[in-house]
């Protein structure tokens, strides 16, 4: 992949790799799979923090996942990059609440 940092070349270069190892055929692509191997993924993120592991292997870590996020968007055939957009502008305008110390936001739903 060339230094092109735009979602169309990201998704370009996971399809690439699911084509080349012919993930819908071979059981890659299947959601429940992609969800354990997501789960391992952060899993060693998680390592990562907690173990004081260098900004380099995180970073690594964190590309594992991003990957495999777009890969399950392949996989489950939906525009990864439009759920991110319509994401980002429901949650634009929600409150943030302090929890425990740290910033949350969230649909708070206020318990009677």
């Amino acid at each position: 992949m060339d230094n092109d940092d735009s979602y169309t070349s990201m998704l370009e270069a996971v399809q690439a790799f699911h084509d080349k190892h012919d993930f819908k055929n071979t059981g890659g692509e299947e959601l429940a799979y992609r969800v354990a191997l997501m789960t391992e993924e952060l899993g060693e993120i998680s390592a990562c923090v907690t173990k004081g592991k260098n900004t380099e292997q995180l970073a690594e870590e964190c590309a594992d996942l991003l990957i495999l996020l777009i890969g399950t968007a392949i996989s489950a055939d939906f525009d990864l990059r439009q759920a991110f957009c319509a994401k980002m502008k429901k949650i634009e305008n929600r409150e943030s609440r302090m929890i425990n110390g740290r910033i949350r936001v969230s649909e708070f739903r206020d318990v009677e």
